[in-house]
């Protein structure tokens, strides 16, 4: 198993375009991407590159409605002052069905099982669309400022 990550540094629009590249050069191996709503849309038309070259890139959307990590860096080190996170979302699943992308939109955990096996099942590439809390933690995170050996495993670890 290798992990791929930004490390904390322009993590936003990383994910999609660091997948396609994984998946690119290691064809054989299984690439899964776990990916925010808000940064999947700013990297959202590399799904044409992915169904233009075939390249069976896996995408998992963690979908709040926010812009996650920064509502999460307002929630834990600004006292929940939140500003300019919130977002509108489109139907994530039709505009993947327009480039040529399947994908399926789950939002209960039951139903999680049966869609990660049907996507992993799927030859090319593919969106799972995952609805989640919208106030659910992702952890681990890097604050700002710090470096990635620094990283937080999990809100007990915030002074």
């Amino acid at each position: 198993n290798q992990w791929v990550s930004s490390g904390g540094a322009g993590t936003m629009g990383f994910g999609l375009p660091a997948a396609f590249g994984a998946k690119y050069a290691q064809p054989e191996r299984e690439v899964v991407a776990f990916i925010g709503d808000g940064g999947f849309q700013m990297t959202i038309q590399e799904l044409g590159m992915c169904a233009q070259w075939q390249v069976g890139v896996k995408i998992v959307l963690l979908d709040n409605n926010y812009l996650g990590m920064v509502r999460q860096w307002q929630e834990l080190f600004f006292d929940r002052r939140y500003s300019s996170v919130a977002l509108q979302n489109p139907d994530f699943v039709k505009i993947a069905e327009g480039f040529g992308v399947p994908g399926r939109c789950i939002d209960k955990p039951a139903e999680l099982r049966a869609a990660v096996a049907e996507m992993l099942a799927h030859e090319g590439p593919y969106l799972l669309h995952v609805r989640v809390a919208q106030e659910e933690n992702v952890f681990p995170m890097v604050a700002a400022g710090k470096a990635v050996d620094e990283i937080i495993l999990g809100p007990d670890e915030i002074a």
